[in-house]
């Protein structure tokens, strides 16, 4: 009995060697999938239509606009949308206010938000797609993104005159805010304000809060956006505005908390919505009075 219990432990044993074997084999390549692949997973341009029909400003009764292809340094090439106000007319604000989107869906998709900075306070607005999104050109990547920001910020402070002579403000959110936060750490010198909504310390400490499974495996994530480290590198005398959902479901909470810790700004405000998730803290009560007495107050010529 012993010789045949053995044999069968050995055999069993072979078997669970074999199974350890595969399932090793296997995650291995389910993490191999997930590093080849996480920028699809991460940039997920083409949801919600995001390569479909994308609306233009005049289907929301602003006709006076541009449509400006900027071209990248890589050779990419970014659609935007460039509305401006008559800098003749007495009432002028000269306030840009540099739209930077959150992920999934297209530019046209923000064009209510564009309406209520454009229409309802009066003030320039320029907004863009992101490589891969829209009708922009080649695929998303953090580095990809970063020198799309680089690029739009060289025409709207070198290139357009107007924009130039205008005081520029960041409004991002979600992605966008990682995006705002690399733009004023790295190209504070014409920034007059910063608006961050819902955005993450980096993409690695945010995994485990929408894929907790793989929460052991953030290593494998390729795509930093280490806003974390930026934050602290904004000016002081950049002003901030911090807007967080307190039932973000994608971002956790936690996230706003800390990078209002960590800013350094002599002059930061920060408001809480404590019914709101991560998409729908647009539509909040005061959120875009809040958003204007900020920029009115804070950002030069004060008032406007």
């Amino acid at each position: 009995m012993f010789g045949i219990s053995s044999a069968i432990f050995t055999k069993l044993l072979g078997v669970l060697k074999t199974m350890a074997q595969i399932g090793i084999s296997l995650g291995a390549l389910v993490l191999l999938g997930l590093y080849t692949y996480q920028n699809t997973l991460i940039y997920p341009a083409s949801l919600n239509d995001g390569h479909g029909h994308c609306a233009t400003p005049d289907e929301y009764d602003m006709p006076d606009y541009d449509l400006v292809n900027l071209r990248t340094e890589d050779g990419e090439t970014l659609q935007c949308y460039s509305l401006k106000h008559d800098r003749t007319s007495p009432d002028y604000a000269n306030k840009t206010i540099l739209i930077l989107s959150p992920n999934a869906g297209n530019i046209g998709h923000a064009l209510p938000i564009v309406s209520i900075f454009y229409r309802n306070f009066g003030y320039n607005v320029f907004i863009y797609s992101y490589r891969g999104y829209g009708r922009s050109t080649g695929k998303a990547s953090e580095k990809g993104l970063k020198i799309d920001a680089q690029t739009v910020m060289q025409y709207l402070t070198e290139e357009d005159e107007q924009y130039s002579q205008s005081s520029l403000v960041l409004y991002g959110r979600s992605l966008g805010g990682a995006v705002a936060i690399y733009i004023a750490a790295t190209m504070s010198k014409s920034i007059c304000a910063v608006i961050l909504e819902n955005t993450f310390l980096s993409i690695r400490k945010t995994v485990p809060h929408v894929f907790p499974l793989l929460k052991y495996f953030t290593s494998f994530v390729h795509q930093h956006w280490d806003s974390e480290s930026l934050v602290p590198l904004i000016p002081a005398s950049i002003p901030v505005l911090l807007l967080s959902a307190r039932k973000d479901e994608i971002v956790p909470p936690e996230h706003m908390d800390r990078i209002n810790a960590l800013s350094k700004s002599e002059d930061k405000t920060f408001y809480t919505f404590e019914n709101s998730a991560h998409n729908d803290t647009v539509i909040q009560p005061e959120y875009w009075n809040y958003i204007q007495v900020f920029i009115q107050d804070k950002v030069n010529p004060v008032g406007y």
